[in-house]
């Protein structure tokens, strides 16, 4: 018995078989099938149906071609993961580096080779770098010996601008306000540094408004102005030629001092303060004396009860060259020779410290 054909006749291949169609899920609410978002829920397994049916469906083979027929949501799910992983919290930071292809050693690798250079060349030759630092500093050490000397000459023209607008100002005050330190000298008048010796006295006693006090600060005052300076060519610098001077006299060191010097027989009780009439002429007594204690008001004053301090003022001239020499010189010999100044007056009633400016 012979099988019988199709109608088709020999030549004409089977009509394959109906494909078997998995049964379809019905389909979440939210985004469409083309999001991520909705390739993760067509994964997921629905609430009505149980996993384990989900793992029995097997999706029926392909008659024609032999394949095996991919799950619905399978190309979604695969461009899901594909687009995490290359997410770039991912990668390692290579794959970022030559990815991006930043190059950010321009300055650290010239600069490590900089260093490395240096410390091989202090490695190979430790003395030379210790020793030459040393070296160098004791060399360039020696320009301090000339800077000294001009510091000592003129120091307000080595810490100064040339051309600052103080000397500038300076010399207009001096044009416009002349001052001579020789015959009318004025500390408040002096646009320039002005050369003075300061002694501070202290009385041991409550106040130096005594006879035998005052008698002690004179013979101290008298010592200072017999100090006679020595030059190089052996001559002597007076007091009376470097002093600066009012009126052809030397400057008082202390116009209390200077009235009771003059008059002995001072009424040390009607001394006024601050202002007090010397010969006619009001004198300042403020900043020439300490620990004043006030009296009664005598107009726009008060009576001086006590005074615990003196100050005696040298001043010297300066504006003048070859003055200027003569002040400094018997500044320092001022310098050199207070201690033993005090010592030969063997003071009792008063304790005395000098300093200059």
């Amino acid at each position: 018995m012979s099988l019988s054909t199709s109608e088709g006749g020999p030549d004409m291949e089977p009509e394959p078989a109906e494909e078997q169609q998995p049964e379809s899920l019905p389909e979440p609410s939210g985004p469409g099938p083309d999001s991520d978002e909705g390739a993760v829920l067509q994964a997921a397994p629905l609430p009505d149906q149980k996993p384990e049916l989900l793992l029995e469906q097997k999706p029926d083979l392909d008659l024609a071609s032999g394949q095996q027929e991919e799950p619905p949501g399978a190309k979604q799910r695969e461009r899901f993961s594909s687009v995490w992983w290359e997410s770039p919290h991912n990668l390692s930071s290579t794959e970022v580096g030559q990815k991006h292809h930043c190059h950010t050693n321009c300055l650290e690798a010239p600069l490590s080779r900089a260093f490395a250079w240096l410390g091989w060349q202090v490695g190979s030759h430790p003395w030379f770098f210790l020793l030459m630092p040393i070296l160098l500093t004791a060399t360039l050490s020696t320009g301090w010996i000339n800077l000294l000397k001009d510091i000592e000459e003129d120091p307000e023209e080595q810490y100064t601008p040339v051309r600052s607008p103080a000397k500038a100002e300076r010399r207009f005050v001096q044009q416009h306000f002349t001052s001579d330190d020789s015959f009318h000298f004025s500390v408040f008048r002096m646009a320039t540094e002005v050369y003075f010796a300061s002694i501070l006295v202290v009385a041991h006693s409550a106040s130096l408004l005594e006879e035998e006090i005052l008698s002690e600060v004179s013979r101290l005052d008298s010592a200072v102005r017999a100090l006679n300076a020595t030059q190089e060519d052996g001559s002597q610098i007076l007091f009376s030629q470097a002093c600066a001077k009012n009126q052809g006299m030397c400057v008082p060191s202390n116009p209390l001092l200077f009235a009771w010097q003059l008059n002995k027989k001072l009424n040390l009780q009607s001394i006024t303060f601050p202002i007090y009439t010397l010969r006619g002429q009001p004198v300042s007594l403020a900043g020439t004396l300490g620990g004043t204690i006030l009296g009664n008001r005598v107009g726009a004053n008060h009576l001086l009860v006590e005074a615990k301090a003196m100050r005696l003022q040298y001043y010297l001239k300066t504006q003048e060259k070859g003055s200027s020499e003569h002040s400094k010189r018997w500044m320092v010999h001022f310098l050199d020779e207070f201690s033993n100044l005090v010592e030969s007056l063997a003071l009792k009633t008063i304790q005395v410290r000098g300093s200059w400016g």
